[in-house]
């Protein structure tokens, strides 16, 4: 199993960026997805969580700017970043709770991309 994560990159504040993971290999299923982000000299922290169903969760601080949304069927989770700011500065990497085909269930992360916002 492999996730891969796209969309980093350096905005503007109030800029947005549009980060994607890709969860690929054998898989039975995939339950939650997900954002995490490290910023420098900082403890990593949630972002974002989105379960199967659709019911999504939001660290406090992008409530109303960031939007997670995924493709089931895809094996696909976004984050849409809107109205970003300097202190939205982080390593962003993706997660997925999967359960394998022989019925483990474990937690995968993709490679971390950097989002940098200027002031």
């Amino acid at each position: 199993v492999q996730l891969q994560a796209f969309g980093g990159g350096l905005v503007q504040a109030g800029g947005s960026l549009r980060l994607s993971c890709l969860a690929s290999g054998s898989m039975y299923t995939v339950n939650h997805m997900g954002w995490y982000r490290q910023a420098p000299g900082k403890q990593r922290e949630l972002v974002a969580t989105i379960t199967s169903s659709g019911r999504e969760n939001y660290e406090d601080s992008v409530k109303g700017r960031f939007t997670i949304s995924r493709d089931n069927a895809k094996n696909l989770v976004w984050l849409q970043m809107n109205s970003l700011k300097p202190e939205d500065t982080a390593v962003y990497s993706c997660y997925a709770l999967i359960r394998l085909p022989n019925g483990v269930l474990d937690d995968y992360w993709g490679q971390g991309t950097l989002v940098t916002v200027s002031s």
